[in-house]
């Protein structure tokens, strides 16, 4: 992340500068000057206890205010037990307050390297103080923490330049961001075989810029799709995948929450159009339809979501696509580490359309040209199924698993 860059997003308020030294603190500086890197106010109380006031970051209202989101490094840390308190974590979502993102079920994660993580062993939530104490002894003077582990652009343009060439892989850039950034589709099939009879399935993740279990379960999809294992190759055969990877690279970039550069949230104002200020929007519904209005099929969209504490797959108003949502729902939990907390789930306000700039997007799909669309919620607190938190590896392994679900669902 270049200096312009950060004075660039600085000035627009949404990047806080934590890069500082206290006299409480000798030698001890903490740094969010790297991509997806943010906090807040940080405070020196003693040389072993860090105050970190939140940021968070609100919508082009100035509401629905979210602390989603910190991801920083401490370099000098003490070789004694640290405290951090993280304070001012109440929010607002949907506009109802008091919500809270950080809570007892989600303890934050560290690193040694900045890209092996593990979960804390420990963090006190308090809801009167608004507030989350993590205490730990840290095995070394350098480490980074953050909400769940980070997957920033620089992971994804890793990833792509990794498959670069591969057979049956399609690359195309479908728009850009308000900082004009790529907004990339793949598509993944096998090219010797005709396209007529195969089935097409849309992925779609990171909607939403901190939630990076997202991106990595869409880095296993991809990873598995382009594969030699036989199962992949068969899935080629049959069907036709288009992967959108990402939908807010800028939020990425500065370590946002769930906003665009301008406020606007990516899975809300489906039912808008404004490809100046919604321009991620816009790039992904004329993808979408311009496919569907020249004869191109949908079996099936998802977009991939993650939630503090539910789990779950939500499907589209209509009951026509129940069965085909149920079929989903069941096969991931048999052959996933899926754990539903509320299973399928209907929402009430889905019956009619919803006010406006509030249509999400499989409500968007459905209204205005009747997709089978689905959005599903992996939740980052304890996974039963699992035994832990979930760390990258079950990710990357949950999106080998889903490809072959919806796969299996639909032939």
């Amino acid at each position: 992340m270049g200096l312009t860059d950060l004075t660039a997003l600085r000035s627009t308020g949404r990047v806080a500068d934590t890069s500082q030294r206290s006299a409480a603190a000798p030698g001890i500086t903490i740094t969010t000057d790297f991509e997806g890197g943010n906090l807040g106010k940080t405070v020196w109380v003693t040389d072993t206890y860090l105050r970190c006031i939140m940021a968070g970051e609100v919508d082009q209202d100035g509401r629905n205010r979210q602390v989603s989101w910190f991801y920083f490094r401490i370099d000098g840390a003490p070789d004694s037990e640290l405290t951090i308190d993280f304070t001012d974590l109440k929010g607002e979502y949907n506009f109802r307050p008091g919500n809270y993102a950080i809570t007892p079920d989600t303890p934050p994660v560290y690193s040694y390297d900045g890209r092996h993580w593990t979960h804390a062993a420990k963090a006190d939530w308090s809801a009167v103080g608004s507030s989350m104490r993590l205490q730990m002894k840290p095995a070394r003077s350098r480490l980074w923490l953050a909400h769940i582990a980070p997957y920033t652009n620089h992971n994804l343009a890793r990833l792509l330049d990794s498959i670069k060439g591969t057979d049956g892989l399609k690359y195309e850039v479908i728009g850009k961001s308000v900082q004009g950034r790529d907004l990339p589709m793949l598509t993944i099939t096998d090219p010797g075989i005709s396209q007529e009879q195969k089935k097409v399935v849309w992925l779609m993740f990171r909607q939403h810029s901190w939630e990076t279990g997202s991106s990595w379960v869409g880095e296993g999809t991809v990873r598995f799709l382009l594969s030699s294992d036989p199962i992949a190759n068969r899935i080629r055969q049959e069907t036709i995948f288009k992967v959108l990877p990402t939908q807010d690279p800028d939020g990425i970039f500065r370590g946002g929450v769930r906003f665009n550069a301008y406020g606007y949230d990516l899975n809300r104002n489906w039912d808008s159009y404004d490809p100046v200020k919604m321009p991620e929007i816009t790039a992904a519904r004329n993808a979408i339809f311009d496919w569907v209005d020249h004869g191109g099929r949908i079996d099936f969209f998802l977009s991939l979501h993650n939630d503090q504490t539910n789990e779950y797959l939500g499907g589209p108003p209509s009951s026509k696509f129940d069965v085909l949502g149920q079929k989903v729902l069941s096969e991931l939990i048999r052959t996933t580490t899926f754990d539903p907390s509320r299973g399928y789930v209907k929402d009430p306000d889905r019956v009619t359309p919803p006010q406006p700039g509030r249509m999400d997007i499989v409500e968007g799909l459905y209204y205005k040209r009747s997709i089978p669309a689905f959005l599903m919620e992996q939740k980052i607190a304890y996974v039963n199924k699992l035994g832990r938190w979930p760390s990258v590896k079950d990710r990357l392994e949950f999106g080998k698993g889903l490809v072959k679900a919806i796969w299996a669902s639909l032939i």
